[in-house]
């Protein structure tokens, strides 16, 4: 059995179930070995941004790793966005690197590059694979890496001569790494800072935005009067009617400061301490006021849910948690704006959806219209790096195939990494993407007004605008194999969004709005 092979048999055994690939040469060998291997699905993307992005919004939705096929430093640098994305979310994600063999390297040919320095500033975990008899464990050892709590993104490097020798062999699943309990005494020291009546907030991040925690959550902001607050960008929050509703913290530094302006004590269950997304003259950096102590109740590594439980158990013995009551707003009629859209995505909003949230400026009411909706979850820009959206819809459809997508997506982000729509097709995903087409990236011109740089010059008109030409989102759509339409008006919003949740397979709305700024 040669390398390759080794790798694929591994990953299998490993509990490996897909692969998101861009190819070349040097994957060649592991490409045919996944003809041998046909339960591990393999998954073409055009660019490797959609591979690394899909593979991330597998992870979200099945809490186990995908695989990414990359080709060389290239291919790596190519998807690296979207693996910072991946990082902040804390998904678990095994990257398959080629590389050239390793008596080539010494020649400097065209592609060589240094991919340990690129894997290194993403990876949580990097191994480059020296000798095919060790290809095998090498990629068990990436899995358990990636797997093991909070999860993070774990990238084998494999020379072109290690997939193609012979001498290997799969290798067993290693033991993956729990979450670590939180002790008693951090219970017992969180319980009396809450308990001692003054302002407190709880912060849930990582894996205290699921139903347990959130759960438990509610029951101690209910005995002690606690804000309940998660973090800007959560990686996957459940939300709708029957959960407890939680208030986002704010993306401006001054809207999540003012949220947080009388708290004394915050507790972070899952969350790291907040802090300004930017900086900004005059603002601070940390969001938490002065006089506020910080309490870390769970880290990411952490057991946050049976913490939050305990905890729960602690202060609100009895408490019932306040839940979001069932609510829809009326479908709307008149203007398409950034808000009347909000509102139609909220009264038609399906049971169990998945909703890809990259709409930047034009989400700004997105969280209230869909709060009473029927439950659903919510993925968003965890670590900023846009062209997410599109990406990740793929591979949470690929994980959830029973469930809708909603992708809902700003213009600007979406030409990043459009050609996720060729996988939509490919595939035949049940992703509705809406593009909110307002020719700006419009979140630059609030920026600029915040940092007082808003002179109307030719550079900022320039750098800022994408009218010159407007890009047709319903011909780029239609191009790659997704049926698209165009939406003027509220009510042509709201007939298109209908018609396309009810309809499998992909499907494209370009939703022309104003921009805010």
């Amino acid at each position: 059995m040669n390398g390759a092979h080794a790798v694929a048999r591994t990953l299998l055994e490993c509990g490996v179930e897909i692969c998101f690939a861009n190819p070349g040469t040097s994957e060649l060998h592991f490409v045919a070995a996944l003809d041998d291997e046909a339960a591990l699905r393999a998954v073409p993307c055009l660019f490797e941004g959609v591979a690394t992005g899909a593979a991330d919004g597998w992870g979200r939705m099945t809490g186990r790793p995908a695989a990414t096929l990359l080709h060389l430093g290239p291919g790596l640098g190519n998807g690296l966005a979207n693996l910072h994305n991946a990082r902040r979310a804390h998904t678990p994600l095994v990257n398959l690197v080629g590389d050239h063999a390793v008596f080539h390297k010494k020649y400097d040919a065209p592609l060589e590059s240094d991919v340990d320095a690129l894997a290194g500033t993403v990876s949580g975990w990097v191994r480059r694979c020296e000798d095919a008899a060790t290809a095998g464990s090498d990629v068990a050892e990436a899995v358990a890496a990636a797997a093991g709590a909070p999860g993070q993104v774990a990238t084998v490097i494999l020379p072109a001569d290690v997939s193609w020798s012979e001498g290997a062999r799969p290798a067993p699943p290693v033991a993956v790494r729990p979450p670590a309990t939180v002790p008693d005494q951090t219970v017992a020291d969180v319980a009396e800072a809450l308990g001692g009546g003054e302002p407190a907030a709880i912060l849930l991040g990582g894996p205290a935005t699921r139903e347990p925690a959130l759960r438990a959550a509610a029951r101690i902001a209910a005995a002690t009067g606690a804000r309940l607050l998660c973090e800007t960008f959560p990686a996957r929050l459940e939300r709708g009617a029957g959960l407890p509703a939680v208030e986002r913290l704010g993306y401006l530094a001054e809207g999540a400061m003012a949220q947080l302006r009388d708290v004394r004590h915050l507790v972070l269950a899952g969350a790291r301490a907040p802090v300004s997304f930017f900086a900004h003259p005059g603002l601070p950096g940390p969001l938490a006021p002065d006089d506020c102590r910080v309490h870390t109740l769970a880290t990411a590594a952490d057991d946050a849910a049976a913490a939050l439980g305990r905890l729960a158990d602690t202060v609100a013995a009895g408490a019932v948690p306040v839940l979001q009551a069932a609510e829809r707003p009326e479908a709307p009629s008149g203007a398409l704006t950034a808000e009347s859209a909000a509102a139609a995505v909220g009264a038609l909003l399906p049971e169990g959806a998945i909703v890809v949230d990259e709409a930047n400026t034009s989400g700004l009411w997105l969280p209230g219209a869909t709060a009473g909706a029927p439950r659903h979850d919510w993925l968003t820009l965890t670590g900023g790096a846009i062209g997410q959206g599109l990406p990740l819809a793929a591979g949470a459809a690929l994980a959830c195939p029973d469930r809708p997508v909603l992708c809902l997506e700003a213009d600007g982000s979406a030409m990043y990494t459009l050609s996720a729509l060729w996988t939509h097709a490919r595939e035949s995903l049940d992703i509705t993407t809406v593009i909110f087409s307002n020719s700006a990236y419009a979140i630059l011109r609030m920026e600029s007004q915040r940092l007082g740089t808003s002179a109307d010059g030719p550079a900022r008109r320039d750098l800022l605008d994408l009218s010159r030409p407007r890009l047709d989102f319903v011909a780029l759509a239609r191009g790659m194999g997704v049926p698209a339409t165009r939406a003027t008006t509220a009510e042509d919003f709201t007939a298109q969004l209908r018609t396309a949740l009810a309809e499998p397979g992909p499907h494209l709305i370009e939703a022309d709005v104003p921009p805010l700024f």
